[in-house]
């Protein structure tokens, strides 16, 4: 089953909040486990709110020793495994990537958070050659606007494509939504419409993202029979 991965050595990116959207989306037709490999536990405590989806099950324990195991029996369990790595380059990182079908690597609009994304695109490539395959990577930009495109977005995406990097069409847009869930527990659709701005785009924001996920793994999708449920 399909494993994917996220990864940033750069903190602060939205790699947790795009994990965890992700991981709502797909459980909303599918059996998903999510592997917090975090040390600080984010999607773990999201999770001991109110509100989690029946069909997501967090494991919490993973780290540089057993990450690797923690994949496989997550892999063998549920159609979806996703990882949340920790924010730094390190050994746990290099393994989830070595085990991981696909590698989103959020980023900002900015030099500083594309550089770091470039670092992160070489831990990949390295991985490839270790395991002699190749692992399907591309950067998602967060935190965009949903209204502006300021030149300095502009100018990272001109560069990140120069340089042959792919790169989701859907990007997660600043939105307020994202960040109640971590506030208030459950998914998108939990949250109150009335506290929370903007709701009804912000799901569908989310649903494009993993929409656009389940077409890069189509296959997968295909045999875990849920691509028409979550798109």
């Amino acid at each position: 089953m399909p494993v994917i991965s996220f990864i940033s050595p750069k903190g602060g990116v939205g790699k947790t909040t795009a994990a965890t959207l992700l991981a709502t989306q797909l459980a909303r037709g599918a059996d998903v486990i999510v592997i917090d490999a975090d040390p600080n536990r984010p999607i773990d405590t999201w999770a001991k709110m109110a509100g989690k989806p029946d069909r997501l099950t967090i494991i919490a324990d993973a780290n540089q020793e057993n990450i690797i195991d923690r994949i496989d029996e997550a892999a063998a369990q549920a159609p979806f495994v996703i990882v949340d790595c920790e924010g730094t380059a390190s050994l746990t990182v290099a393994y989830a990537i070595g085990a991981s079908d696909l590698v989103i690597v959020p980023t900002q609009g900015s030099q500083l958070d594309a550089r770091q994304a470039a670092r992160a695109l070489g831990l990949v490539k390295n991985a490839e050659k270790q395991a002699r395959r190749k692992i399907i990577n591309v950067v998602l930009l967060t935190r965009t606007s949903p209204a502006i495109r300021p030149r300095t977005l502009g100018h990272v995406q001109d560069q990140l494509t120069e340089h042959g990097v792919r790169m989701l069409e859907t990007q997660l847009n600043e939105r307020e939504a994202f960040r109640a869930m971590f506030s208030f527990g459950g998914a998108l659709e939990n949250l109150d419409p009335a506290g929370v701005g903007n709701l009804e785009k912000a799901i569908l924001n989310a649903r494009a993202f993993a929409g656009e996920v389940l077409s890069l793994l189509k296959p997968a999708a295909k045999k875990a029979g849920t691509a028409a449920e979550v798109a």
